[in-house]
């Protein structure tokens, strides 16, 4: 489906969906800017979008994929998208594939999860079918086992892994432990979630030859929104010309992020999808400009992730460099935090995951750098308000993942309801 222009898809969304009628109707009738249009309100717009009476669709639903989508905690949402919209996604990132690595003839094992509607396995299946390179296409899924998958790569000689991250790390550590080298492998591609660098250890020594690249940025609700950009920094994306714009903006204020470097909400407006127009969409995640003029950013992590005990901040992000910072032998492979409550007051476990066991004195060390990065923490410890922290080893492959989308969860509230 063509793209249109700011004007023409305001024009579009506000007379066909009684949704962005009413969002709109103090929004002038020429748009210049984006600017002039209000963040869309993720409740509302929720709300509206029902499968009966739906308020956001700007047609009726004949035509169309429906996928689900709510991350990884979220209620379940779903979001439809009319068969163009979804053959110019799927050929967009198709696309973006053969600029991060995607050869000629390659064999490419796709691990992504497929079914209870959602869109993983069947948009990574499409997308390398419209890529604009030859390739060998391996329909494995994410429930197949790491040992299975291990198999497979030294059998078929794969050359290409596409799957969550704890999918590729669940396959590296198969290899691993079957005293295996996978050589044939030269690419990982990654999509779903950020790959953090307590997983490159892993997947570095199961698959040596291969480089690491983000497959291209996008989710079932926002659509369509970066193609990776090669480079060592695979958190580096750059929006698709034409078909999305893209916005950083303050988390307090809202207002628009000009300055390279300074993190802030990522909104997307989605230029070639209409029937469940997407504009100024917050997309869930925070990011930073790394060049504006090419519309180039670096995402730095979900949106208000981490853990919060008692007064004590804890986002997942800063946590994980000091952690890692501290393990300089590379025992952590994954890094999950638990809050609970005991004895009438909160406390927070970092549940680590290994293949290797760690050496016992190493808890400790790790507790101790994360009061001196932390030291609200201590100090909450010391006055009776928290429990201190605890670190708990754990097998990697215990870390608790989304069962549908094969997803780290980041973040547990195992604490009683109030």
């Amino acid at each position: 489906m063509p793209s249109k222009s700011l004007q023409d898809l305001v024009d579009f969304a506000r007379t066909r969906s009684p949704f962005y009628a009413a969002a709109y109707r103090d929004v002038p009738k020429t748009v210049s800017h984006l600017t002039e249009l209000p963040i869309l309100d993720h409740t509302a717009f929720w709300a509206a979008n029902t499968w009966t009476d739906n308020q956001v669709l700007t047609g009726p639903l004949t035509d169309a994929g429906v996928y689900k989508t709510g991350g990884t905690s979220g209620i379940p949402k779903l979001s439809p998208w009319s068969r163009t919209e979804h053959a110019d996604s799927v050929t967009a990132f198709g696309a973006g594939m053969a600029l991060a690595g995607l050869k000629p003839g390659h064999r490419v094992a796709n691990l992504f999860h497929a079914g209870e509607l959602y869109g993983g396995f069947l948009y990574i299946e499409n997308a390398l079918h419209h890529a604009p390179v030859e390739n060998v296409r391996l329909s494995i899924g994410a429930l197949t086992s790491g040992e299975y998958v291990a198999d497979l790569i030294e059998s078929l000689g794969i050359h290409v892994l596409a799957g969550e991250p704890m999918k590729l790390s669940s396959v590296a550590e198969a290899v691993i432990k079957g005293g295996q080298r996978a050589d044939s492998v030269e690419l990982l591609f990654f999509a779903g979630d950020l790959l953090f660098n307590d997983l490159r250890p892993i997947l570095t020594r199961a698959f040596p030859n291969a480089a690491i690249s983000s497959l291209g940025y996008a989710s079932n609700d926002a659509g369509l929104v970066g193609a990776p950009v090669p480079g060592d920094d695979v958190r580096v994306h750059e929006a698709f010309a034409n078909r999305v714009l893209v916005e950083i903006v303050d988390d307090v204020t809202g207002e628009p992020i000009t300055a390279e470097g300074v993190p802030g909400r990522l909104l997307v407006t989605n230029l070639f999808r209409t029937l469940m127009p997407v504009i100024r969409y917050p997309a869930g995640d925070r990011a930073e400009w790394v060049d504006v003029e090419r519309g180039r950013f670096r995402l730095v992590g979900r949106a208000d992730e981490g853990a919060r005990v008692g007064t004590v901040a804890m986002p997942t992000e800063e946590i994980r460099a000091v952690l890692l910072a501290h393990d300089p032998d590379q025992f952590i492979s994954g890094i999950q935090q638990v809050q609970r409550r005991w004895d009438g007051r909160d406390g927070l476990i970092l549940r680590l995951g290994y293949i290797d066991e760690p050496p016992a004195e190493l808890a400790a060390q790790l507790v101790e750098a994360v009061y001196k990065a932390r030291p609200l923490y201590p100090d909450e410890v010391a006055a009776g308000a928290v429990h201190d922290l605890v670190i708990e080893w754990v097998p990697r492959s215990e870390l608790v993942t989304n069962p549908l989308t094969g997803k780290l969860r980041q973040v547990l509230d195992e604490r009683p309801p109030a």
